[in-house]
C-alpha cells in the first residue's frame, strides 16, 4: 500500500486515537462520525458509539449521511429520542467524550457555529448550535475538530461556551458540569491542549510537513507554543487501509468521487432513465 495520506485521513485518525475503550461517546455525522468507526474496529471495539438523535450502541457499516441513519449501522444496542438523549444521558454526565466541529473559535475554545458576520446582516450561515452546546456544557470531554474553520479575537456569535474569558470563569458561572470544557483542538496542521490554569489555548503537537510559523499565520494572538512540542505521529499502512475501505470518498476528494459515482450510476441506470437524467441536467445548465 502507498503510504501517502490526505489530510483529511491524517485528521480522522489523529481524532480517532484520542477514543477510548469502554467509554461513551456522542458523535456528529461527518469526520466524528468516521473517527469513531475507526476507533471501533480498530483500537476500541468496546466503545459505545452515540448520536445526538438517539441512537445507542451503534456499529456502523458505512458513513451515516444524518443523525438519525439506523440503515447505515450493521446494528444498535437500542434507540431513543432526541430529548432523552440530552435529559437522560448527557445532563447527567454520562456522556464521556463528544466531537464538535469548529465555525469560529477564539483562545478559550468558545465556538461559532451560527453565522459569519452579523447576526441580523450576516456574511453566511453556519449550520447552528443542534446540540453542540450542551454536549460542550456537560460532557466530561470535549474534542474540537476543524477542517474549514477559523481562529479569531472575537467571534461573531457564541453558539457553544469553552473556558469563557478563561482561568476559572467557566467554574465560576456554576451552569457547566464540573471539570467539563474543550480539552483538544485538532485540525489539518496541529493539535492544541488547553492550560490547565488560565484555559488558553496553546500548540502542543504538530503534524509531518508542518511549519510551527505556517501554523502561527492563522492565529491572530501571541500564541502559545509547548516547550516539549511534538510531532504527530503519522498513519500507519493498517489504519490508512481501514479508512478508506470504509469511506473510499475521504481519500480520492470530492471531485474524483463525484466522477465516480456519475460513472457508476450511468453503468447502473437503464437508457431511458440516463437520457432523462442528462435531459434535466442539461436544462438545469441553461436556466
Amino acid at each position: 500500500m502507498n503510504d501517502k495520506y490526505s489530510l483529511s485521513e491524517l485528521l480522522i485518525i489523529v481524532s480517532a486515537r484520542e477514543i477510548r475503550d469502554y467509554t461513551n461517546v456522542v458523535l456528529g455525522v461527518g469526520l466524528p462520525m468516521m473517527a469513531g468507526a475507526f476507533a471501533k474496529n480498530y483500537h476500541a471495539k468496546n466503545v459505545n458509539l452515540m448520536m445526538e438523535a438517539g441512537l445507542i450502541g451503534f456499529k456502523p457499516l458505512i458513513p451515516l449521511r444524518h443523525i438519525a441513519d439506523t440503515m447505515a449501522c450493521r446494528g444498535l444496542d437500542y434507540a431513543t429520542d432526541l430529548f432523552s438523549m440530552f435529559t437522560t444521558h448527557t445532563y447527567r454526565g454520562y456522556v464521556d467524550l463528544c466531537f464538535l466541529g469548529v465555525g469560529q473559535v477564539d483562545k478559550y475554545g468558545n465556538l461559532n457555529t451560527t453565522v459569519i458576520g452579523d447576526y441580523r446582516n450576516f456574511e453566511r450561515r453556519l449550520p447552528g448550535s443542534g446540540g453542540a452546546c450542551d454536549f460542550l456544557s456537560y460532557s466530561k470531554k470535549t474534542v474540537l475538530t476543524m477542517n474549514k474553520g477559523k481562529f479569531v479575537e472575537k467571534l461573531d456569535y457564541l453558539t457553544s461556551p469553552g473556558y469563557l474569558s478563561g482561568w476559572d470563569s467557566r467554574e465560576k458561572s456554576k451552569r457547566f458540569l464540573p471539570g467539563s470544557g474543550p480539552t483538544k483542538l485538532i485540525n489539518t496542521k496541529g493539535v492544541f491542549n488547553f492550560d490547565e490554569v488560565t484555559k488558553e489555548m496553546y500548540l502542543a503537537q504538530i503534524h509531518p510537513g508542518i511549519d510551527v510559523e505556517d501554523i502561527k499565520k492563522d492565529i491572530p494572538w501571541d500564541l502559545k507554543i509547548a516547550d516539549n512540542l511534538t510531532t504527530t505521529k503519522p498513519p500507519t499502512a493498517q489504519e490508512l487501509e481501514l479508512i478508506r475501505k470504509f469511506n473510499p470518498s475521504v481519500s480520492l476528494g470530492p471531485d474524483i468521487s463525484r466522477n465516480l459515482w456519475i460513472q457508476n450510476l450511468m453503468n447502473i441506470l437503464p437508457e431511458k432513465g440516463l437520457k432523462y437524467l442528462m435531459d434535466a441536467f442539461s436544462a438545469n445548465q441553461t436556466e
